[in-house]
């Protein structure tokens, strides 16, 4: 897993909850307020049922935004496939999921060798165990909170054991939750321990996304500074 620097905030809007139709305005506007990076759901129809867009899109944001950080979300079957075309891209994160591989240490060292972070998401009824044997090659791991292809599900406190699991055993480790998380329930994913927050509609609905953002930092930071108070 990542190296030994402590892990700090970062906030991702998901960008799929914004107006497609002008996506490269929709994502500097997310930048503009204050985001760390852009959160990009890929989804292919088989490993969930939505269909999304692809690595084409990302090449076209690339240019008109070179310095921003791009985290995949794959929600693909055979996510092996994929990694050379996101990379070539400008893809900066390569998130799979661990239920859609079957060659996990294969995979990570592909898109370790293409040159991208390794991520690797779990699905609520997917137990934190799984990739406990892997746990040396990812660099992110990605919580979810709600079933990944469906829009407007609540959150799902009862994940967030797993994210304590990981913090308490990794505390060095990047953690990304997604699905559902807003205003009303940052404190409670804060202080499992998540510091890389993916938030979609509650940012990119707001009238000031800015404000939200700063709102969820402000949650993460305060958790990541009493957990080190605590050491």
């Amino acid at each position: 897993m990542s190296g030994h620097t402590l892990p700090c905030c970062k906030i991702g809007p998901s960008i799929l909850c914004a107006d497609l139709s002008c996506l490269a305005d929709e994502c500097r506007k997310m930048i503009h307020s204050g985001a760390d990076y852009l959160h990009l759901d890929v989804m292919d129809g088989h490993f969930v049922p939505n269909l999304t867009f692809g690595h084409p899109i990302v090449k076209c944001l690339r240019p008109k935004m070179p310095d921003i950080y791009f985290d995949m979300h794959m929600m693909v079957q055979n996510p092996e496939k994929w990694v050379e075309s996101m990379a070539d891209a400008g893809a900066n994160q390569y998130t799979f999921h661990v239920e859609a591989c079957e060659d996990i240490p294969a995979l990570c060292r592909k898109i370790q060798e293409s040159g991208m972070r390794v991520g690797v998401g779990l699905k609520p009824g997917t137990p934190v165990e799984t990739i406990l044997p892997y746990s040396d090659l990812f660099d992110v791991v990605l919580i979810m909170t709600v079933e990944p292809g469906f829009g407007g599900q609540s959150f799902m406190e009862d994940m967030m054991s797993k994210v304590q699991y990981l913090r308490t055993n990794f505390p060095y480790l990047d953690i990304e939750v997604d699905g559902g998380v807003g205003p009303n329930n940052i404190d409670v994913v804060a202080e499992a321990g998540a510091n890389m927050i993916v938030s979609g509609t509650a940012i990119t609905g707001a009238s000031d996304p800015s404000q939200v953002i700063a709102l969820l930092r402000n949650s993460v930071e305060n958790a990541i500074q009493k957990s080190q108070l605590e050491r």
